[in-house]
């Protein structure tokens, strides 16, 4: 039964995933990727890490999704919407990429290793996961400068969408109702 729940969960979080790649609306995209995060957290569950599952949700679906729609929202999704989604140039990577992605799925199904993996028994439930102070403590000592660095890559990213977004004061297409004579 757990394998059912993984392969639904796994195309899915993959259905959705394509999708935040070939959706028109960015709108639509992030939503996709909501929904991708979601499964992905889905299969944190499934795997026994509730704990990764509600980092998963908090940071990604809360904060990260946030910063997105957040940059979305500032940039101009009607004059985006207006240009061509997908030139005639990449036809080519399109049908390169399907030859690769069933090559890969083609040797997928005649690993050794998939063959092994069905036939295995279930792993032994009886192991206690790593406790939450033993991670915390990890994180927050050992890992506590890579931490800090990710924080403040994404405080830049914020700041520098919001510069971006600005618009130029050269720029006379934003008047104040007077007309430019």
């Amino acid at each position: 039964m757990e394998e059912e729940f993984f392969l639904l969960l796994a195309v899915v979080a993959t259905a959705t995933g394509l999708l935040v790649v070939v959706a028109k609306n960015p709108i639509h995209s992030a939503l996709a990727l909501v929904a991708c995060f979601v499964q992905v957290a889905a299969l944190f569950i499934l795997l026994g890490s509730p704990f990764l599952a509600v980092i998963q949700i908090f940071v990604y679906v809360g904060a990260v999704m946030v910063l997105f729609l957040f940059v979305i929202m500032m940039l101009d999704v009607q004059k985006e919407a207006k240009t061509r989604f997908l030139t005639p140039g990449a036809v080519p990577s399109l049908i390169v990429l399907l030859l690769l992605a069933g090559e890969m799925l083609f040797l997928l199904l005649q690993s050794d290793r998939l063959q092994t993996f069905r036939a295995a028994s279930p792993p032994d439930q009886t192991q206690t996961p790593a406790d939450i102070s033993e991670l915390s403590l990890l994180l927050f000592q050992d890992y506590l400068l890579p931490f800090e660095v990710a924080s403040v890559i994404l405080l830049v990213a914020l700041v520098g969408a919001v510069v971006l977004a600005q618009a130029d004061p050269e720029d006379n297409t934003h008047t104040s109702g007077e007309e430019a004579k």
